[in-house]
């Protein structure tokens, strides 16, 4: 048999498999948010500063030290935005 996949595979997957021997579906993680994204041991997301990909010859030298630090994500909808980006990654739910 052919493998299927999409729609019509969990069809045939639910026409093979009974019901006590279904699974649900892993849950993907978003390749880019991982990379992008650090979450701290205590759940907190940490994301790097922009301005620093370009232009940085003309930039202050303490202004790109700065720019090195992490800081934390502030707003609460992009951080649930994230989390659920990052299903995998949170410490805390």
């Amino acid at each position: 048999m052919k493998e299927e996949t999409g729609a019509q595979g969990a069809r045939l997957y639910a026409a093979v498999k009974p019901c006590e021997e279904r699974i649900m579906p892993k849950m993907k993680t978003h390749k880019t948010a991982s990379k992008r994204f650090k979450i701290t041991s205590s759940g907190k997301i940490q994301r790097l500063r922009i301005g620093k990909s370009h232009l940085r010859r003309k930039k202050p030298r303490r202004l790109l030290r700065v720019l090195d630090k992490t800081t934390e994500v502030a707003d609460v909808g992009n951080v649930k935005r994230i989390k659920r980006l990052l299903p995998y990654m949170s410490k805390k739910g």
